[in-house]
């Protein structure tokens, strides 16, 4: 309608020209009332075509296809008309379409899909949840190093310092003479006299007043200090 309004007042002007006009009087105002009535016409029928045509508002949310999660402010482009808007931040958008426009969803990380609008719809409504598939680009492999050069890496090779690796290490420091070492230097304090008073009298309430324990008399000790011993657990680290 206010394109129809636009067109009127045009003719209006090109009206009031025509009687302004006093040179060949009857001859300009006759070409130029004929050029207004085309003019008039032709924004009519542009008019009827724009307006006879079935808008749609087509609403929806842009997700992913994997954990359905809303892809926030997504890109949505009509490119028949050549107009888009950006979904929010639920991924949430809105727009008017016409049957048979194409659109373009675009976002970050993901492939750029497309969408045809229906021209079977009966209401002027309609709503979509549209799924975008992420692009997983595959890069070469890079292997990076610590030099700068192969000149760089055959001088630090050549002057590197031999050392015992993790394991070794490990064994040397836990070994018995290790921690008798370290537990010789270490004073005695309350938690660990607690807890050594605390281990007898459990010991006792284990052994319910019975004689203690004596390996010496145990068939399976042997037996396990035997079986060591063939194995050579029994060696010094």
């Amino acid at each position: 309608m206010l394109k129809k309004t636009k067109s009127l007042v045009k003719f209006d002007y090109i009206m009031y020209t025509c009687l302004m006009l006093k040179v060949n009087g009857v001859k300009i105002s006759i070409l130029l009332f004929v050029c207004s009535l085309s003019f008039v016409a032709s924004a009519q029928e542009k008019d009827t075509v724009i307006f006879d045509s079935t808008m749609i508002q087509l609403s929806g949310v842009v997700v992913t296809d994997d954990d359905l999660e809303s892809l926030s402010y997504t890109t949505v482009f009509d490119k028949t008309i050549r107009r888009g808007v950006i979904a929010d931040f639920y991924g949430y958008f809105s727009l008017v379409t016409f049957p048979g426009d194409t659109l373009y969803f675009s976002y970050y990380g993901h492939k750029t899909s497309t969408y045809i609008v229906p021209d079977t719809l009966t209401d002027n409504r309609y709503s979509i949840i549209h799924m975008m598939q992420k692009d997983t680009v595959n890069l070469p492999a890079v292997t990076v190093y610590p030099w700068p050069s192969r000149e760089d890496f055959a001088r630090a090779f050549v002057e590197m310092q031999p050392y015992d690796d993790a394991l070794r290490r490990a064994q040397r420091e836990l070994s018995g003479e290790s921690l008798a070492f370290v537990a010789a230097r270490l004073e005695g304090d309350a938690s660990l006299a607690y807890g050594t008073a605390q281990g007898q009298y459990n010991t006792q309430l284990y052994r319910g007043g019975q004689l203690p324990a004596n390996n010496l008399l145990n068939p399976y000790a042997w037996a396990k200090l035997v079986k060591d011993w063939k194995e050579g657990k029994l060696k010094r680290e």
